[in-house]
């Protein structure tokens, strides 16, 4: 029931219930953390193209436009449409691609980041060894959030945040930094923002984007906002 779930959205999430109401999709594959809102006031038409713009929605949500990957907490409001009078013009092949290039410029004047998968290390060691562990995550983009001394023993228990794409040699390091005494375990924590912009040549978000456009074999760079414009 709409109305009930945009009591829901109002309530836990601070969001508008105008809006709320007026969510015509989730995406990608109709479930996803992605919104497709109609903002729009008295359009003509505007429920004979719903499913074509909502069959973009689905498609620039699961390819997004920097690296084609599934894009993830995106709010995309239809703020106004003129469309042709006559319906043959008002059909999937005019509208679906028309909507998809839209979406994606927005994405991309929005501000975009990559998310990164970060997993939970907890490791233990003797409390002569702790300084190793901080310099081997500081290397890493990692941090420890927690240090807890086991009662009536030598031993400490950290918890530490790191990246999983700095994880590879993780233990191999951490054994050399502290003479073998120290035993990390890793299991899947959550997602976390590249805290770079993707769009700055040589930054960290940049040069992962451009590593998965190059094993994905598309073209190599993150393409411009003038190709989504119309060219008469």
């Amino acid at each position: 029931e709409f109305k009930a779930r945009a009591r829901l959205l109002a309530d836990e999430y601070g969001m508008d219930v105008g809006e709320a109401r007026k969510i015509w999709a989730f995406g990608p594959d109709g479930t996803g953390p992605n919104f497709l809102l109609d903002a729009s006031k008295g359009v003509q038409y505007l429920n004979e193209i719903k499913d074509h713009v909502n069959s973009g929605f689905q498609w620039a949500t699961k390819e997004g436009p920097m690296s084609e990957e599934v894009c993830r907490n995106v709010i995309l409001r239809v703020l106004d449409v003129t469309l042709h009078a006559d319906a043959i013009h008002r059909g999937a092949g005019q509208i679906l691609p028309t909507a998809r290039r839209v979406y994606y410029a927005s994405m991309l004047t929005a501000s975009p980041t990559l998310l990164e998968p970060i997993y939970l290390a907890d490791i233990s060691c003797p409390q002569d060894s702790t300084g190793g562990i901080y310099g081997v995550l500081t290397t890493r983009r990692g941090h420890v959030f927690a240090e807890e001394v086991r009662p009536g023993s030598p031993i400490v228990q950290l918890k530490a945040y790191i990246p999983v794409s700095e994880s590879f040699g993780f233990t191999t390091a951490l054994r050399a930094a502290t003479g073998g005494k120290a035993f990390p375990q890793c299991s899947f924590s959550h997602w976390a923002a590249i805290n770079s912009d993707p769009l700055t040549p040589g930054t960290k978000c940049n040069e992962v984007v451009l590593g998965i456009r190059a094993r994905k074999g598309i073209s190599p760079e993150i393409p411009p906002l003038d190709r989504y414009l119309d060219k008469l």
